[in-house]
C-alpha cells in the first residue's frame, strides 16, 4: 500500500519548480486562502477537507497532493494548487484525475506541470494493479481545463450530459491511456 510519495515538476524559464506531496494539517491555513472551493469557509472546513484527503491515502483509493511552488532564495514554498488521483481500485482499468490551481498562480503552467507529474506517477505506480486509463472531467464552460488536458496528452473523448444538482452543466471527458 502507498502511504506517501513526493513528486516534482521541474522549473520553467518563467516559473519555479513544483513539489507535490500529500496534504497535511499544516496546510489548512494556506488551503483556505488558496482554494477555489466555496465550501471552504474557514479553518474548520479546511481541516475537514485535509482529513478527507488523509483518509483517502489511508484507504488507498484517493491520492490528493498539495502542489507547492518552491520559494526563491530564502522564501518558503507556497501552496499553488491541488492534484488528485481518485477512484483507484485493484483490477479496475481506469481512474479519475482532477486538479485546481490557486487564482494567484494561474497562467504560469502550474496545472499542466502538476497534472503531468501526477499522471506519470499514477500510470507507473498502479500499472501492476491493472490501471490503463486516466479520465479528466470538467464542465463545458471551462476552456482552460481543455487546454490543460491537451497539453498533458488527455484526448477529448465525449461530452457528458449534466446531472444536477452536483453537475449542473454538461461536461467534457478527456482520456489518457498508458503507453503500451
Amino acid at each position: 500500500m502507498i502511504t506517501s510519495v513526493t513528486l516534482e515538476a521541474g522549473a520553467t524559464p518563467s516559473a519555479p519548480a513544483l513539489v507535490l506531496r500529500p496534504w497535511c494539517v499544516e496546510d489548512v491555513v494556506a488551503l483556505v486562502e488558496a482554494s477555489p472551493e466555496p465550501g471552504l469557509a474557514g479553518e474548520d472546513d479546511g481541516l475537514s477537507w485535509v482529513r478527507t484527503q488523509e483518509r483517502g491515502w489511508a484507504a488507498g483509493v484517493r491520492f490528493g497532493f498539495a502542489v507547492l511552488e518552491e520559494g526563491r532564495g530564502t522564501a518558503p514554498a507556497r501552496l499553488v494548487g491541488n492534484v488528485v488521483l481518485k477512484e483507484v481500485a485493484s483490477g479496475k482499468t481506469s481512474a479519475e484525475v482532477g486538479y485546481w490551481t490557486a487564482a494567484k498562480a494561474r497562467g504560469r503552467g502550474v496545472a499542466p506541470r502538476a497534472l503531468e507529474a501526477l499522471t506519470t506517477w499514477s500510470l507507473e505506480a498502479f500499472r501492476a494493479d491493472g490501471l490503463e486509463r486516466l479520465e479528466l472531467l470538467h464542465q463545458v464552460d471551462n476552456p482552460a481545463s481543455c487546454r490543460v488536458a491537451a497539453k498533458c496528452g488527455y484526448a477529448y473523448d465525449r461530452t457528458l450530459a449534466s446531472a444536477p444538482p452536483a453537475y449542473p452543466l454538461d461536461g467534457h471527458l478527456h482520456v489518457r491511456r498508458a503507453a503500451a
